[in-house]
């Protein structure tokens, strides 16, 4: 598999933080301006932020949970050359699911739907990990 096939899902996995990274500073800065909040108040803690602006923090922050496996995992199968049609296919999957969390996070918020799509993502993940395993054990094994 090519690289660019491999690391195209992680660019936009990481695209996908640094949007939100941008709603998050563009919504800060607004709540800011409205006087929603005070910058004495939010030195006191991040709770004080109105919960639209708590909401985007909350999808930025899950932005680096989950997906930090997935980061290693593909540095991983690059360097190891265990990256196939398979794991990108897979990867896909797991970054559309990352999407669709990310997405439901910011807009509804409907914690039973961000939690199939997040426990999706947790084993799409898994079964990623457990496919690379294999496939390295066994590679071992077979020399």
């Amino acid at each position: 598999m090519s690289v660019t096939a491999v690391l195209l899902p992680v660019f936009v996995q990481v695209g996908l933080a640094f949007l939100l990274l941008l709603r998050l500073g563009s919504s800060r800065v607004a709540a800011l301006r409205r006087g929603e909040v005070k910058t004495g108040d939010i030195a006191l803690g991040e709770r004080n932020w109105p919960k639209r602006v708590l909401q985007l923090q909350n999808a930025f922050h899950n932005q680096f949970e989950l997906p930090v496996l997935f980061y290693a995992l593909a540095a991983l199968a690059l360097v190891t050359r265990k990256a196939d049609v398979l794991f990108v296919v897979m990867a896909w999957m797991f970054v559309a699911t990352r999407l669709v969390h990310a997405y439901i996070h910011t807009t509804s918020n409907r914690v039973i739907w961000r939690f199939q799509a997040f426990a999706a993502g947790v084993l799409i993940l898994a079964a990623m990990w457990i496919v690379f395993g294999f496939r390295i054990f066994f590679a071992e094994a077979a020399i």
